[in-house]
């Protein structure tokens, strides 16, 4: 039985919100149950599976999302083997590892404790409910992504901080080389994907903005995550302190949750209108956009990007500031742009899935992919040869993160809806799960309802109020009659 989450993001706590520790409980669950049902076998009877390997496919720590980058001489587009680079790197790791502990003791429990257990068989082939449980192996692996790529650096500094990760997570995945990046990276990962007929692969490869010359280096979106969005957020609460209140303190925190990131900026302008006063509001916006220009002009983002032109800068420019906003057309020219860039329609990473030699050859049976913290099934191909059909599939591991996403509503000053999801994929070999060949998992839970009343207006508010705008569906005379 193979397991694939991703896109866990689990940060140092300097940015955005920590990870919830239900989340491990959930994950536990789950693998508790699929683990019973995966040893039913398809003539019907139960055998106990013995092992199951958990891929985590990459953004299971994030290494980007940090203030600590600020506070030091050296960025991660500097050379990687600088020793300040690897002690910063060093550093957040070891903070995420002490901020998580909950976390990480969930996954570090699964491969040493013997969280997943079996009840053991009779000779028959039944459940002996009754008798002591059986532990069942769990044997974990990682992969990196674009927010966890200096794991995949060679050399005696990242072998150190590979040994920590790999000691507190209970990795089989061998810390004295790089972590992979892409399977055929490390011989028992490849081999287990491949009893599995499964292609796994962080999916940051076909982003641009995340993804520059090789796995070893930085990309752009390392620069708008370090430069601008914590950047911002720290100057924002160093400058105006006590101005701000408590939503908008927590909109700027939520600022590192949005993806695609692109979206930064149309988040900001809609969660600031709804929770800011007129004149803290106006401050902010004038900050962000003064950031983004600062940001675009920066020598590493353009050698980042592999442009000679302004092209990108101006693309950049016209998605981010919000100085730059055109209404209703804002949120859907970014994505236009971010389609045209990747080579994809509405984000998804299925042209790429469709091009993958194993899917071509039909080696895979299945084609995974994360990064987009967008969960997906979508059946790419079914052919048949000898009575026999193959049904090939295109997965995304989604996150275990908040989203923000854009609506279908892209009209007037659109907001983002936010939920709090999480995503599991589970394949199968042989008979195990009846036979079955793939089974996934995917859970939404929607934001908190508040319990007070807030009053709509469109003018300023008392500092502290809390501010929405008129529903769009409100008539002009119920939203005039609202206004204080």
């Amino acid at each position: 039985m193979l397991a694939i989450i991703s896109d866990l993001h689990l940060t140092d706590g300097t940015t955005g919100m920590l990870s919830p520790p239900s989340a491990g409980d959930v994950l536990c669950d789950r693998l508790c149950d699929l683990a019973w049902r995966a040893s039913w076998r398809a003539d019907g009877s139960y055998r106990p599976i013995e092992r199951i390997d958990l891929v985590l496919l990459g953004d299971i720590l994030d290494l980007m999302s940090s203030r600590r980058w600020l506070q030091m001489p050296c960025r991660p587009w500097d050379d990687p083997h600088l020793a300040a680079v690897s002690d910063t790197v060093g550093g957040i790791v070891d903070e995420i590892l002490r901020r998580n502990v909950d976390a990480i003791r969930t996954l570090r429990g699964l491969a040493t404790e013997g969280t997943v257990s079996l009840p053991p068989a009779t000779a028959s082939g039944q459940p002996v409910l009754e008798a002591e449980e059986l532990p069942v192996a769990v044997c974990t692996h990682y992969m990196v992504g674009n927010r966890d790529w200096p794991l995949h650096l060679g050399g005696t500094a990242y072998d150190l901080i590979r040994h920590k990760v790999t000691h507190h997570l209970g990795l089989v995945t061998p810390y004295n080389r790089p972590f992979p990046h892409a399977a055929d990276e490390c011989p028992e990962l490849f081999d287990t994907l491949r009893r599995h007929r499964v292609l796994a692969r962080h999916g940051d490869l076909y982003d641009p903005l995340s993804y520059a010359l090789d796995r070893d280096s930085a990309s752009v979106s390392d620069v708008l995550a370090i430069e601008l969005v914590a950047r911002f957020v720290q100057h924002a609460e160093g400058e105006l302190g006590d101005q701000l209140n408590p939503a908008t303190r927590m909109a700027l925190a939520e600022l590192e949750q949005v993806r695609p990131m692109l979206l930064a900026g149309s988040y900001l302008d809609a969660a600031l209108e709804r929770t800011a006063p007129a004149a803290v509001r106006g401050r902010i916006k004038r900050m962000w956009d003064y950031m983004v220009d600062q940001v675009l002009c920066l020598e590493a983002l353009r050698r980042l990007g592999g442009i000679d032109s302004g092209e990108l800068t101006d693309a950049l420019a016209a998605a981010l500031k919000i100085g730059r906003r055109d209404g209703q057309a804002w949120i859907r020219r970014t994505l236009e742009f971010l389609e045209r860039l990747q080579g994809t329609q509405g984000l998804s990473l299925v042209p790429h899935a469709l091009a993958e030699a194993d899917f071509r050859n039909r080696r895979a049976r299945h084609i995974v992919y994360g990064h987009t913290h967008q969960p997906e099934m979508v059946p790419l191909d079914a052919s048949h040869a000898d009575g026999f059909v193959l049904s090939q599939t295109y997965f995304n591991a989604g996150s275990w993160r908040r989203r923000y996403q854009p609506t279908q509503m892209l009209v007037g000053q659109p907001e983002l809806a936010v939920s709090d999801s999480f995503s599991l994929l589970c394949f199968y070999q042989a008979d195990e799960r009846s036979g079955r060949t793939y089974e996934t998992w995917t859970g939404m839970l929607g934001p908190a309802i508040p319990t007070t009343e807030m009053p709509v207006t469109s003018g300023s508010a008392a500092p502290g109020a809390s501010i929405v705008r008129a529903p769009q569906f409100a008539s002009r005379s119920a939203a005039a009659r609202s206004m204080p």
